[in-house]
């Protein structure tokens, strides 16, 4: 409004007239739509100058941009909207200047139509989003945000019959024709299906196919052909492409340890299997946002939140590193990802624009992009379960045949003499087997350990832990001081040693079932402990006890015998390190500084009834710890005197009849299975962070989104909102029919991958900083379809593939459509498109005859993979039937690119793909002629030929151009192909046809 003299008096008046504010209801959407569309965009011209946050000294101390403004008032504190009462309201008696001295703008009266919109707008009870942002919304009038509008079918002059039939054809003519432009002949038959099966399928058509397809003469050939695609398994492995290049999905986590994710590959098969159902668009969503909350029994909703896991993850910054700024940085990384990749997949918004600032061309404000973090603040990505009621149920079988396998096992060792493996039980197992080979105790801690360790820092000697396996009474740094008195404890009730060496006090990785870390070897003489053998690895220093009273607990008896061989299996030849054993503290064999020239010690140790701890220890020979490691072999606990009466052969028979069957019956027991993806926890509150510094921490915000999409409501509650409830609450409003964007933004994307490029150019920017649409009233109609269509993507695609637009000749020379329209952005012809590197190799593979066409499951490793600090991943020439599945199936490494496709353009799955790179290079041309892949798959290209056609030269020709260009070859090609044939070899052709241009293309 305007300033004038009498401002002050009038901004009085107002307070003074303004009585208590009713508490607003909850906003509609279309009462968020009308505020957005007609009050906001008033308010701003005739207002905000005076009265926002953008003015430069707000009059009165009245603002109008935010609800609580309106609400507080100005100096007096009082309401000038009144939400139903428009009578009573302030700011509607002054712009109907119902006072002379009350007038707003001063002496300048609004419209009639302007006060009926603010009449109107308090009557609905004066709806606007509750939120903070206070940039004035002049963009609320952008396209891409306004309702999807039920748009009329154009009827443009002289339409051809042809293009009547389809709307999208009437829209497209209808632009034409503004521009005095013709649209380009029906491509032929031979292009359209091949055009056809590369769109929906990523394949070519069999030659066998092709010929079926030209020679049917029914009207409905054609559409029956798309039927028939789309009903094809393959359609959903080819879009699924589309989707994961968005998802930027990898089975890597990225970053510097690019770790495995082995379990991702079940989200890129829900993709596939979702895609081919036809699964409604809107579930589809809903599904990868929140659904492990809305179906949490339904393994496909859990599945498929594995979206929100896809990107990369830094494993050193939220696992390894002790630096909390570094925690807190990657963490924030974290979140950025996934809320960059959920708005730009499905509304096309860049909200990662506002992370450290408000958006600099959307009206997003920095809180509303904090605001998005808090709806997934409480996320985490990890490798779960997928069914809990399937955890259960195999929890409880595998304890019922742990049971009932222990309690066999215990009576045939009672009357067959065997013992107890202590390697196993260091493994985690019950001493018959069940230990994971590599596992350990920590022998500064007692807890479990599986991952390798070096040095254990800030180890202390000579502090017995409690350890956590069974069996197993707990572990021991020793060391027995200068002259060897200092006690050291090795028993949890208190049984302490001396004698023992002086130790330097240092420690390395664990107690072992097998070798230590970095262990010299596992042989010593002509013997590989390692295999038929048992090792129980020390790495000096370290003592481990076990408790035999509970050994005898699980029905061992109580007379028994330790027998094992004891060994230096480190590098030294000489004075090593030392080995101890105590029952119950009492030495009963020992040998110091021995070496691997010193071969194996055997013994056996009787174990009194009343015996209750047996002790192993390794020290360092007072020489340090370097490659220190005593090992003990088959390091058993047996039975004193076993025997076996006659009358008892026929129940060990039987037992072990049914030990067998337990012990398959426990390995055929699948694991619960796992999907990676997210796992849920409280949500921390989120705050703004200033600059996006995870350190300069500012105001708290609540879950909510966008209020730019003005027909809905952009808060979704407190911070005492649970963690599911958030998602399903985004979801929601992604997929709620009022959303314009969702329908827009999916529909341009089917669009693109038609056509290569999509109505909108920016298919994941929809906002100012993206392309307007080239066809708004299609887009709109498309959209409206979708709707319509219940969210189905197969509708939209028959409809697409179906137009003559979709049908048109890619190959036209028109000058003048050149000159008006280069881009071609209207459509006058259809674009040429080169096909992308996982259709070429799948091309390559089927042509040659070698394309395995098994679905789903894990992905196929093209690479020798070797674990070390960072895994090194070292692509190999995928040469056997396992490696020739569909690219789709790859097992995508994120940080070692594989050559072959990324010099294709296979896009980087650090980042979203909406529209991929389609470069022309030499470098692709050398790679297609002389890749390994390509020269092997040339090969068994010829070989194929020779197996179907023989030996004649005219006949390998032919086949050789049905097979790789789906056509016959024309006399000059025949001639000069027989002529190569003869001159090199039928791989010389094959070779060459795998390179053509028109094999690489589309059309």
């Amino acid at each position: 409004m305007k300033t004038s003299a009498l401002l002050p008096a009038i901004i009085g008046t107002l307070m003074v007239l303004a009585p208590s504010v009713r508490a607003a209801e909850a906003p509609t959407p279309a009462g968020l739509a009308f505020y957005e569309q007609k009050v906001r965009p008033l308010l701003s011209a005739q207002c905000y100058s005076c009265h926002s946050a953008q003015s430069a000294k707000i009059k009165g101390g009245l603002r109008l941009d935010t609800p609580d403004g309106w609400e507080k008032g100005g100096a007096s504190g009082e309401a000038v909207v009144l939400p139903g009462q428009p009578e009573k309201s302030a700011l509607i008696r002054a712009v109907q200047f119902h006072d002379a001295a009350l007038t707003m703008p001063p002496g300048r009266k609004l419209p009639d139509a302007d006060i009926e919109t603010l009449v109107t707008w308090v009557k609905m009870g004066a709806p606007a989003p509750r939120n903070a942002d206070t940039k004035p919304r002049a963009d609320a009038a952008w396209w891409s945000v306004q309702p999807v509008k039920a748009t009329p079918l154009p009827s443009p002059p002289k339409l051809p019959t042809a293009w009547a039939k389809n709307p999208i054809d009437r829209f497209i003519f209808a632009r034409l024709a503004q521009n005095n432009l013709q649209p380009a002949s029906r491509a032929d038959r031979r292009t359209l299906i091949r055009r056809l099966s590369f769109d929906l399928l990523g394949l070519p058509p069999t030659p066998e196919r092709m010929e079926q397809f030209v020679r049917d003469t029914a009207p409905d050939a054609y559409e029956k052909l798309v039927d028939e695609f789309l009903v094809s398994p393959h359609y959903g492995e080819r879009w699924a492409r589309h989707w994961l290049d968005i998802a930027h999905y990898a089975d890597t986590h990225g970053f510097e340890r690019d770790q495995l994710r082995p379990n991702a590959w079940r989200y890129r098969d829900y993709v596939i299997k979702s895609l081919n159902d036809d699964k409604p668009y809107d579930r589809f969503v809903r599904e990868q946002i929140a659904g492990d909350v809305i179906a949490p029994n339904d393994r496909e909703a859990v599945i498929a939140t594995g979206f929100l896991a896809a990107g990369p993850w830094d494993f050193v910054g939220q696992v390894e590193t002790q630096s909390p700024t570094l925690k807190r940085a990657a963490r924030a990384g974290d979140l950025d990802d996934m809320v960059t990749q959920v708005m730009t997949s499905t509304v096309g918004m860049t909200v990662n624009c506002a992370r450290c600032h408000d958006h600099k061309l959307d009206p997003i404000s920095q809180r509303e992009y904090y605001s998005l973090w808090s709806v997934f603040a409480g996320l985490k990505r990890a490798d779960r379960d997928i069914s809990p009621v399937e955890v259960a149920r195999l929890a409880a079988t595998r304890q019922e045949l742990e049971t009932s396998l222990q309690t066999t096992r215990t009576t045939i060792a009672r009357l067959r003499g065997d013992g107890y493996d202590l390697a196993d039980i260091v493994g985690g197992g019950d001493g018959r087997g069940s230990g994971k080979i590599g596992a350990g105790v920590d022998q500064s801690s007692g807890k479990a350990q599986s991952d390798k360790r070096g040095y254990l820092e800030g180890a202390k000697t000579n502090q017995f832990a409690r350890a956590t396996q069974r069996f197993v009474d707990g572990v021991v740094i020793p060391d027995g001081g200068e002259d060897g008195k200092t006690p050291v404890p090795i028993s949890s009730t208190g049984i302490t040693v001396t004698g023992v060496p002086k130790t330097s006090g240092q420690a390395w990785d664990a107690v072992r079932n097998g070798a230590v870390n970095d262990q010299f070897s596992t042989k010593l003489g002509e013997t590989d402990f390692a295999t038929g053998h048992t090792l129980l690895g020390l790495h000096a220093n370290a003592a481990i006890t076990f408790d035999l009273a509970e050994l005898r607990k699980a029905g061992v008896p109580p007379e028994l015998k330790f027998v094992a061989g004891a060994g230096y299996f480190g590098q030294t030849p000489k004075n090593g390190a030392d080995f101890r054993v105590f029952v119950d503290g009492e030495l009963k064999t020992s040998r110091d500084k021995i070496g691997r020239d010193d071969g194996l010690f055997p013994f056996e140790i009787a174990l009194p009834a009343a015996s209750r701890f047996l002790t192993l220890m390794a020290t360092d020979g007072g020489n340090g710890i370097g490659m220190d490691q005593i090992c003990f072999t088959d390091a058993k606990i047996l039975l004193a005197q076993p025997t076996l009466a006659d009358a008892d052969k026929a129940e060990l028979a039987r037992l072990e009849t049914l030990r067998d069957k337990l012990e398959n019956d426990l390995k055929n027991l699948s694991a619960p299975e796992k999907v990676y993806a997210v796992a849920s926890e409280t949500a921390p509150a989120v705050k703004i962070l200033k600059r996006g510094d995870p350190e300069t921490p500012g105001d708290d915000v609540t879950p909510g989104t966008l209020s730019w999409v003005a027909a809905l409501p952009a808060d979704f509650g407190t911070n005492e909102l649970a963690e599911g409830a958030r998602r399903i609450a985004l979801a929601n409003w992604i997929c709620d029919s009022h959303n314009p964007l969702t329908p827009r933004v999916l529909v341009n994307r089917l669009w693109h991958h038609h056509f290569g490029q999509g109505l909108v150019t920016t298919p994941s920017d929809f906002g100012r900083g993206g392309d307007k649409p080239s066809h708004p009233e299609l887009l709109d109609y498309l959209a409206g379809e979708f709707l319509a269509r219940d969210w189905s993507q197969k509708a939209l695609h028959r409809l697409i593939c179906s137009s003559e637009t979709y049908k048109q000749s890619s190959a036209v020379q028109n000058e003048k459509a050149t000159q008006i329209d280069a881009g071609n952005r209207l459509l006058w012809r259809q674009n040429s498109r080169r096909l992308d590197a996982e259709s070429l190799r799948d091309a390559v593979l089927q042509t040659s005859g070698k394309l395995n066409l098994a679905m789903g499951g894990p992905g196929y490793r093209d690479f020798d993979y070797k674990e070390e600090y960072a895994p090194v991943y070292s692509y190999i020439t995928p040469d056997a039937p396992a490696l020739w599945r569909r690219s789709i199936y790859r097992f995508v490494v994120r940080t070692t690119p594989h050559q072959f496709m990324s010099t294709l353009d296979s896009p980087n799955p650090a980042n979203f793909t909406p529209v991929r790179s389609n470069t022309t290079t030499s470098l692709q041309a050398l790679t297609l002629s002389n890749n390994e892949f390509m020269l092997k798959q040339a090969r068994y290209l010829a070989a194929r030929i020779a197996a179907d056609v023989g030996t004649d030269e005219t006949a390998q020709v032919n086949r050789a151009f049905a097979l790789t260009l789906q056509r016959a070859p024309g006399a000059v090609e025949r001639g000069a192909a027989s002529k190569l044939v003869r001159a090199q070899s039928l791989f010389a052709l094959c070779r060459m046809l795998l390179n053509a241009n028109e094999f690489v293309y589309v059309d």
